[in-house]
């Protein structure tokens, strides 16, 4: 009975010990589920900061630590239709695109868009992006989003320049799509 109990200890002893499977790349806070009202509570930006360029996708990614969407660290600079015939449109280019060794990217929602704009109303840089922010490639134009804009122009679809400013667009437009992974998924607003 001794020798049963002594091995069950050892095993159960072996298990507690084991290294866990997953690594993060930067110290936390993570979030299980990230909500759009939080904050990181931390009482400066370098002693937490809000983007993590993700080293595990080859830097190509950057983890944004407030919401928990995983965006393009440098999007493309090619313009793109959103509905064509022939073309390749913004969906087509975020679903097959590969970024980081990861697929799944999408056309992020307007919403998501809108939360890489620095509210700050003293930021006026242009683009209007949280100071410190490690994106490149950003063009200075509109960006395709996912949200169709129902309510005031039926069948256009709704874009943002990077100062925060929403428009609808005619679908046949050119613009460049910032592709992001996680959060909601094609047709959140």
């Amino acid at each position: 009975m001794l020798k049963s109990q002594s091995l069950l200890i050892l095993i159960l002893a072996q298990l507690v010990v084991l290294p866990a499977a997953a690594q993060t790349v930067a110290p936390g806070p993570y979030y299980a589920t990230p909500s759009w009202d939080q904050t990181l509570g931390c009482a400066s930006a370098s002693a937490c900061p809000r983007f993590v360029v993700l080293s595990n996708m080859a830097s190509a990614a950057v983890l944004d630590r407030e919401t928990g969407l995983v965006w393009e660290k440098s999007p493309s600079a090619t313009f793109f239709p959103w509905a064509s015939s022939s073309d390749e449109t913004a969906a087509d280019h975020c679903s097959s695109s590969t970024v980081g060794n990861r697929r799944g990217w999408r056309v992020p929602a307007i919403a998501e868009l809108l939360t890489l704009i620095d509210g700050d109303p003293a930021n006026t840089n242009n683009p209007k992006l949280p100071p410190g922010h490690p994106f490149t490639n950003l063009q200075f134009s509109v960006y395709w989003s996912s949200t169709v804009d129902v309510a005031s122009f039926p069948g256009d679809v709704r874009v943002t320049n990077l100062t925060g400013n929403v428009f609808p667009a005619l679908t046949f437009n050119v613009f460049p799509v910032w592709c992001v992974r996680g959060g909601r998924g094609p047709g959140g607003q």
